[in-house]
């Protein structure tokens, strides 16, 4: 998403205030962009940012092409700083740097613009600092915060900044981009079910790693009805080779779990739910072998495993504990 008019497609009254204000030429000193990843925080911190540097704008469109649209594009902009976390957290030292930054004079125009990603990482005191900061606003200076927790900032912070709250992607609307993109419906549906995030969804949805992945989950299923005694020896030999790092098995167990919530569709007959369409045939022979309590038991063990993996459970334990519970 680099311009407006592709904001107002997924965030249409964020992108339609904030070109109003523009246009009046009353960009606020400080912004609080806050919704899930993926609903286009960065993108239109960028997009801002350009329209304000701009010099060759089409109505409140950033041209695209000029000096200052390209650096802010490739983050090499002088007068616009981007901080994000450095290692878990967003440290004093960050905004005492920001703060020092700001005492010069812009090095193009008197200007500037900057962006704090993950705002909800501030500690305790680069959020005084901050707030500091915004208690003493330059009327050329832009501040924008993004977050996916709003409450985890300060509420003396949240007030000095307008809040812009974003909507969660539709997962139709995804799913219909994702094919216009070139994915087939069946890919489209099921990355549209794992992430709300665009740019996320395309890197899924051609990588040769995830239609492997998603080969191995409906694998193990087969497995687990047909040949339940293999299962062990499937999960060595197959799954942990290809699920290697934590993340990776997260997103494995993420498709496991659609995959037994269909089980679940299956059975209340709810067909317009069902995420891997391809594979109904499959998914009947699966309601047939596992009940509805057991599939909802499943379920519950799933979403265990996940969380053990979030608490350092070795994976290999966590999955082989899991394909226990999953045998019967």
């Amino acid at each position: 998403m680099k311009t407006w008019s592709d904001i107002a497609s997924i965030q249409p009254l964020v992108a339609r205030m904030l070109t109003n204000s523009l246009a009046k030429q009353r960009v606020s000193h400080a912004y609080l962009f806050q919704g899930n990843r993926g609903t286009g925080k960065k993108a239109i911190s960028m997009v801002l940012a350009k329209s304000i540097f701009c010099r060759h704008k089409n109505g409140q469109e950033p041209c695209q092409q000029c000096k200052d649209c390209q650096r802010i594009e490739s983050g090499n902009h002088p007068d616009v700083h981007w901080i994000i976390p450095d290692g878990h957290s967003i440290k004093k030292e960050q905004i005492l740097h920001l703060q020092k930054e700001f005492t010069y004079t812009g090095l193009e125009s008197n200007q500037k613009v900057y962006i704090i990603e993950d705002a909800e990482k501030m500690t305790a005191n680069a959020s005084n600092r901050l707030l500091k900061f915004l208690e003493e606003p330059s009327k050329q200076t832009t501040a924008m915060l993004l977050t996916s927790n709003s409450q985890a900032i300060l509420q003396t912070i949240r007030s000095r900044c307008q809040i812009m709250a974003l909507k969660p992607l539709n997962a139709a609307n995804l799913q219909r981009q994702l094919q216009e993109e070139g994915l087939s419906s069946s890919n489209a549906r099921l990355i549209s079910a794992l992430t709300n995030n665009i740019t996320e969804a395309l890197e899924i949805g051609h990588d040769d790693w995830f239609a492997n992945a998603r080969k191995i989950v409906v694998q193990l299923t087969e497995v687990l009805q047909s040949k339940p005694e293999e299962a062990m020896l499937f999960i060595n030999n197959q799954w942990m080779p290809h699920f290697k790092e934590r993340q990776q098995m997260q997103r494995g167990l993420d498709l496991l779990l659609l995959w037994f919530k269909d089980i679940v569709y299956s059975f209340v007959d709810n067909e317009e739910a069902i995420i891997f369409i391809n594979e109904k045939d499959k998914l009947s022979q699966a309601s047939l072998h596992w009940s509805k309590q057991e599939t909802t038991d499943a379920l519950q063990r799933i979403l265990e495993a996940k969380r053990k993996l979030e608490q350092n459970v070795h994976p290999a334990l966590a999955m082989e504990q899991l394909t226990l519970h999953l045998k019967r």
